[in-house]
């Protein structure tokens, strides 16, 4: 079997391919070169910086919405089932006090 080794990028340098494609002032092949990238790779992370690029703007500002995995109703159901869990298992292991 043969072993490749393949180029991991940070985001940093994705990103700073990505704006120079979007800029448009070089085409894809001339940026690949200079950045010692494939062409399509090129194309990809341009794609990827587009699509999430108004992702970026959405996030609001303020409190952190509320975790409702905390709720009170959801805790008391919790505490519920795992007693009787807990008294199944005694019973079943005959420690019954």
């Amino acid at each position: 079997m043969s072993e490749t080794n393949r180029k991991h990028f940070s985001g940093e340098f994705k990103a700073k391919v990505a704006v120079e494609a979007i800029r448009g002032v070089k085409t894809v092949n001339e940026i690949g070169q200079e950045f010692g990238v494939h062409p399509t790779q090129v194309g990809l992370w341009k794609k990827e910086l587009q699509e999430q690029a108004a992702g970026l703007f959405n996030a609001k500002r303020g409190p952190k919405p509320v975790d409702l995995s905390a709720s009170p109703e959801r805790l008391y159901s919790e505490i519920g089932r795992l007693k009787m869990e807990l008294d199944w298992l005694k019973k079943k292991s005959g420690i019954n006090p």
